[in-house]
């Protein structure tokens, strides 16, 4: 199905299907970068990293708010989506490389 822009969509029923078109390709994208975050878990051990690297957290976030703001997204809405994000990520690779999950949780990651 072709991409149409918000303005072009004639209807509600075609608005709400390109709503559902980018929903579906967000949800693609997530899965992919969930299976980044698998292969993280799994060469972050033989590196000697931990899970949760704060400065690149941070990083992330940085670099996440600048996208959002080109794009011309709200900043904030940005950050607070990819902090949540990244807590799950860190979790995934916690409990991937043995570590407690429940200790992630207690550090708000």
């Amino acid at each position: 199905m072709p991409r149409l822009s918000p303005e072009n969509c004639p209807d509600m029923a075609e608005l709400r299907r390109q709503i559902d078109a980018l929903d579906r390709d967000l949800v693609a994208l997530l899965a992919e970068r969930a299976a980044y975050i698998d292969r993280a878990a799994a060469l972050k051990p033989g590196e000697g990293l931990p899970a949760r690297i704060g400065v690149r957290v941070e990083q992330v976030v940085a670099n996440v708010r600048a996208a959002a703001g080109e794009a011309g997204l709200d900043a904030d809405l940005a950050e607070a989506l990819w902090r949540r994000l990244i807590d799950w990520s860190i979790a995934r690779e916690e409990r991937s490389m043995g570590g407690d999950d429940g200790e992630a949780a207690r550090r708000g990651g």
